[in-house]
């Protein structure tokens, strides 16, 4: 590829999610669909502008480090707090990783016409909701706490768990691991290994943070984290593939605690950062779709991904809410609002590639499957969240939000 034309990728990809940006902020319309439509506009599916084929192997490594910085920003910015808060987390992650992996399993063989294999690789990409979605939506609709956290949370925990599941599942595939139990070590591996280095990176990060004074050399402080978060998680991808994504979490909580209302300057240069990633990385990856792999689905991968928004979800929010305190009103929001996000389409770009090198039959199948199922929920939840929200009395008054903005900003700069 000439530098010519890898310019013109990146400027065009760059151009065009600018431009979504700034139809949803003059619009009003959530900014995912429209970055998301615009990715579609631009690449194989519309003007063949963009084709991040074209960036070989640095697709991988791009994607990889801009996706730690959104999940090390959704770390920074996870609050759960109060036990009942942590307990309602808990029991959706760990009802939807039998739910979600069974019924997505079970859909995608059934219905869309997976093998087995390729079945089990979508259901564990499909698994997590995406804090890259879920949090602009959560911040637009302006949700009554603690609902935003719990999806916020939901996420940034599934994210990393899925991800490595899906590796796992993929490398079984390729006969590259030998039965359930060498899965069930490397699972646990990459996520206590991944957890445990980004902590430690985290600690060292926020001890040498809290030596330097804040606002006098925020750009200090910036460039510091961002040498720190690249570095760690390509040490970690080097060591243990995909344990970069939950060191990077693990990182941001780590730092989000220390630092705690002091990291708030540090917060909003890293927020900004996250927001032109994620900018850059849903046009660039939803220019991979073509509709020459999401025809072949038909009905039935219509079906399948209804299937898992429409019973699967709402069966799996139902058993991990019984007997909280929650109300009926916000069981079914949480029980609507998952889309998928940026690293499940990272994933599934990523992982399509090496099936087709490796010559599976069917990984063309599996990567339209996934984007379908993003497409159909970011699109379909995307646009219907707000007014479902309003509707069920889940929005706070605009007033109220902004006094809560104005308050967090006088405590930080009484701190600073």
């Amino acid at each position: 590829m000439t530098p010519e034309r890898l310019g013109l990728l990146w400027g065009v990809t760059v151009f065009s999610g600018a431009m979504a940006q700034a139809l949803a902020w003059l619009s009003g319309l959530p900014a995912v669909v429209l970055l998301l439509s615009a990715g579609l506009l631009i690449g194989r599916s519309g003007l063949h502008l963009v084709d991040p084929l074209d960036l070989g192997t640095g697709l991988e490594t791009v994607v990889g480090l801009l996706v730690s910085l959104v999940l090390f920003d959704g770390g920074i910015n996870l609050r759960l707090p109060g036990d009942a808060l942590k307990l309602t987390v808990l029991r959706i992650v760990l009802v939807r990783l039998v739910i979600a992996g069974a019924g997505g399993l079970l859909a995608a063989h059934w219905l869309a016409g997976l093998s087995w294999q390729l079945a089990a690789v979508y259901s564990a990409i499909v698994l997590a909701t995406g804090p890259t979605v879920v949090t602009p939506l959560v911040q637009q609709i302006r949700l009554k706490p603690p609902l935003g956290e719990v999806l916020e949370g939901e996420g940034l925990v599934l994210e990393p768990i899925g991800a490595v599941l899906a590796l796992l599942l993929l490398e079984l595939v390729l006969g590259n691991l030998h039965g359930w139990r060498e899965l069930a070590l490397g699972l646990l591996q990459r996520l206590g290994g991944g957890a445990l280095i980004g902590a430690a990176c985290g600690w060292l990060l926020a001890a040498a943070l809290a030596r330097i004074p804040a606002g006098s050399a925020s750009a200090l402080r910036l460039q510091l984290t961002l040498g720190v978060v690249f570095l760690m998680f390509s040490l970690c991808e080097w060591l243990l593939p995909e344990s970069g994504l939950p060191a990077s979490v693990a990182a941001g909580v780590v730092v989000g605690r220390k630092l705690d209302s002091a990291a708030s300057s540090l917060d909003e240069l890293i927020r900004q950062l996250a927001m032109l990633a994620i900018t850059m990385l849903f046009p660039l990856l939803a220019a991979d779709v073509s509709w020459r792999e999401l025809s072949p689905l038909g009905l039935g991968g219509l079906a399948c991904v209804l299937a898992i928004m429409l019973l699967q979800r709402p069966v799996a929010i139902g058993l991990a809410t019984w007997g909280l305190d929650v109300s009926l009103s916000e069981k079914a929001l949480l029980a609507w609002l998952a889309p998928r996000g940026v690293v499940t389409a990272a994933v599934a770009s990523l992982f399509a590639i090496r099936l087709e090198d490796a010559g599976v039959l069917g990984a063309g199948r599996l990567q339209g499957l996934v984007f379908l199922t993003i497409l159909l929920t970011v699109g379909l939840q995307g646009l219907t969240a707000a007014p479902l929200a309003a509707r069920l009395g889940l929005v706070q008054p605009a007033a109220s939000s902004e006094a809560a903005a104005n308050a967090a900003q006088v405590v930080a700069e009484a701190v600073q």
